[in-house]
């Protein structure tokens, strides 16, 4: 039993490690959007669940007497997993060839270009994830042929193995890309899969392969709630609830952790954590084939909207600790899945295998009903509740189901339910929303994000998404337009802002009486766009103004116009998941087939000199794919303006790029300040000029930030080796405990 369980700390730790970077491989191929996120996960989760399910129908059908042992079937899947590190990045990028020739005759509708992408991803994930899924029934199989007195609990105790290397999985596949890249990563991957594939081959040597009867289910086994439905009902719910609370905890709490990988890393690694400790409690327990308990049923209910709670931003609490909300969820998740999986089997793999299976379903379903129907409809705290009523209603059910007299239930099965009930209805409404604290305040939810707007003054307002601070109402965003424009040496015509903002740079663009489209990811970004300008419906209806919902890249991708000017400004802060698809040589690549002759990229970098690898890596990648490249201090002396062109860049004077500006575009320059006029104001620009190369200097081992090597995102590593770092870390985590005292 040992050997399995080796066996399935290893499975769980690639599985979570392949769903990493696979879900980073698909974006840099096709887009950064919340649909192909959701297409990759669904293809990811459903592979597993179809695996399981017929892996199980598979043992079920073999016939007597058989010459394949179930251990060396397991072998098999696993040599098949590692194959797919190899093939998968390859398999990607011949999705991307294919669509980009089909969709370079007439391109695609957009929603046709996602349909087709994600049947080329599902048809990509599926067969390898169906692989993973079906090392469960095989395992639990050979654990009935060699070891059939364990085998009545197998999968609570593969399970936990499995979650045990899960939890290993969200966190060191972090430092295998900070070291290797992403293929490098996979390459880990796959040498622990052949390793995996080749110890139970060998193990599999000495099998003398037979299948013992199944074994009958009990009555105990069979009853539960009144119908053998039962359990397969709480199987969905928690694989539903579980991944449909995720995409909730996401916005919850990236106000307190951020939107870093390793904010992600820590939510998910606290979830497995939890829910490991859950499933070890029911398997040294003396819980047998028992259903969950109404008590246990209503504490799921409340674990769930305890999130309200510690996120109320009135608690006087140090902001990352109130992650530790999820915890009691993932415990009780934890404990009641591998209980009724068990009860569900019996040890046998095909029940096993269905029953997983209904668990992916609900896996797959909570978090598109979460994501792209509850929160945009009924926001964080009535989505929280919407998944906790179910939970409610078993724990009722269960209550009727525990009393013996026909007549009625007694009152006392209905305390705890009930009083559940009214401790959840207190929580969603004597708890405060995040954005609550901002007076006054404008709120919008989408499928992808909480967008609020906030502040009276100018420079009060501010934009957040999830929380997290994108941008304020400063001159910077405004020269990220005029800079550029200004070095032209002709009169522009057509313009691209990449990440449109509060709108500022769209607007400062049109001031000059150019065509300027605008890329946003986030639809209710654009929608808060009045709250800081006032002329901003009156811009978005002009016919040099267009505004795209996309992600930039894509939609770059799929365009043939070409623009005199790139602008592009990425989320703060520059370590943002995802944010090195904006800053990468690929995407430098893309940029460059879209810029006229003469056009000019200008890259926003919204940082200082804190990290010198990410900005030498960032500098090498524009270096080594523009052979012309400037770079400026921004004019309240932050962040950098990069400009980078095909054609030689000018060396024009403060006065020379002041007298290009059209009196619209000088007046839109000056509405902030800080300078008198804009021959100033562009003198505090110039006059900060930086050498590309002294930026390279800093760091000049670090590879040049490509799609692989992702160095502003993933720099634990570098920096936990940074003692200037570790004591700027301390103090301000003293200085926060200080506060909060």
């Amino acid at each position: 039993m040992r050997w399995f369980f080796a066996f399935f700390f290893v499975s769980g730790f690639c599985s979570i490690l392949y769903e990493l970077v696979w879900l980073r491989l698909a974006m840099a191929q096709f887009a950064v959007t919340t649909a192909l996120v959701s297409i990759v996960l669904s293809a990811f989760m459903i592979g597993l669940g179809v695996g399981s399910w017929r892996a199980g129908r598979y043992i079920r059908s073999r016939k007597l007497p058989s010459h394949v042992p179930a251990l060396r079937l397991y072998a098999l899947t696993e040599l098949l997993i590692g194959l797919s590190a190899i093939l998968v990045p390859h398999e990607l990028v011949w999705g991307r060839i294919v669509l980009a020739r089909i969709d370079a005759g007439a391109p695609l509708p957009t929603a046709v270009y996602y349909l087709a992408a994600g049947s080329w991803i599902g048809l990509t994930l599926l067969p390898w994830c169906a692989c993973m899924g079906a090392t469960f029934p095989f395992a639990m199989a050979a654990i009935r042929e060699s070891l059939s007195e364990k085998s009545a609990r197998s999968f609570s105790y593969l399970y936990l193995a499995n979650v045990c290397g899960a939890v290993t999985g969200a966190a060191i596949p972090l430092l295998l890309i900070e070291l290797l890249g992403f293929r490098g990563t996979l390459h880990v991957g796959a040498v622990l899969n052949l390793c995996l594939a080749v110890s139970a081959f060998v193990l599999s040597q000495g099998e003398r392969p037979h299948l013992p009867a199944v074994p009958e289910r009990t009555e105990r086994a069979q009853s539960g709630a009144g119908s053998t439905a039962w359990p397969y009902c709480l199987l969905f719910a928690t694989g539903f609830t579980s991944m449909g609370v995720e995409v909730v905890w996401i916005r919850l709490f990236t106000p307190a952790l951020g939107t870093v990988v390793y904010a992600f890393a820590i939510i998910l690694g606290l979830y497995l954590g939890a829910t490991y400790v859950g499933s070890l409690i029911y398997r040294r327990g003396k819980f047998g084939e028992d259903a969950p308990g109404n008590f246990l049923l209503a504490l799921i209910a409340l674990a769930v909207l305890l999130p309200l709670l510690l996120c109320d931003p009135r608690l006087r609490i140090i902001y990352p600790l109130r992650v530790a909300a999820i915890l009691p969820f993932s415990l009780a998740v934890g404990f009641v899945t591998p209980m009724v999986l068990d009860r569900v089997s019996g040890g046998d793999p095909d029940r096993a295998g269905t029953g997983y299976a209904v668990n992916i379903v609900g896996c797959v379903l909570g978090p598109l009903v979460s994501g792209f129907l509850l929160l945009p409809l009924l926001g964080e705290r009535f989505t929280l509740l919407a998944f906790a009523l179910p939970w409610i209603t078993f724990s009722l059910l269960t209550s009727r189901a525990q009393v013996a007299d026909a007549a009625g239930v007694h009152p006392r099965f209905l305390v705890k339910p009930v009083l559940a009930g009214l401790i959840a209805l207190t929580l969603v409404f004597a708890t405060k929303d995040y954005e609550s604290q901002f007076t006054p305040r404008e709120v919008r939810r989408d499928s992808t994000a909480t967008v609020t707007a906030i502040g009276g003054t100018r420079t009060e307002k501010q934009l957040l998404v999830n929380g997290v601070g994108m941008t304020g109402m400063t001159p910077i965003t405004k020269m990220i337009a005029h800079l550029p424009l200004a070095f032209l040496p002709r009169a522009p015509k057509s313009v691209l802002v990449i990440c449109f903002g509060m709108g500022t740079t769209h607007r400062s663009v049109l001031s000059w009486g150019v065509h300027s489209t605008a890329v946003e990811l986030v639809p209710s970004v654009v929608s808060v766009f009045p709250f800081f300008h006032a002329d901003a419906n009156r811009l978005l209806s002009s016919p040099l103004s267009k505004v795209v919902i996309d992600d930039g890249r894509f939609y770059m991708e799929r365009s043939n116009q070409l623009y005199d000017v790139i602008a592009i400004d990425p989320p703060p802060p520059v370590e943002a998941a995802a944010s090195s698809l904006l800053y990468s040589k690929e995407f430098y690549s893309i940029a460059k087939l879209h810029l006229a002759p003469g056009g000019i990229l200008q890259q926003w970098f919204p940082m200082g000199s804190n990290d010198p690898e990410i900005i030498a890596s960032v500098a090498k990648a524009l270096q080594e794919s523009f052979p012309h490249v400037r770079v400026f201090h921004s004019i309240e002396g932050w962040g950098y303006h990069f400009l980078a062109s095909e054609s030689p860049l000018p060396d024009p004077s403060a006065a020379t790029l002041a007298s290009r500006l059209p009196p619209a575009a000088a007046a839109d320059l000056m509405e902030w300040g800080p300078a008198r006029d804009p021959e100033q104001q562009f003198a505090g620009v110039l006059n900060q000029e930086l050498s590309l190369d002294g930026l390279i200097a800093r760091a000049p081992g670090v590879p040049a930030l490509q799609d692989d090597r992702p160095v502003n995102e993933y720099y634990i590593l570098r920096r936990v080796q940074d003692p200037e770092y570790r004591r700027r870390v301390w103090r301000r985590f003293l200085a926060r405990i200080g506060r909060k005292l």
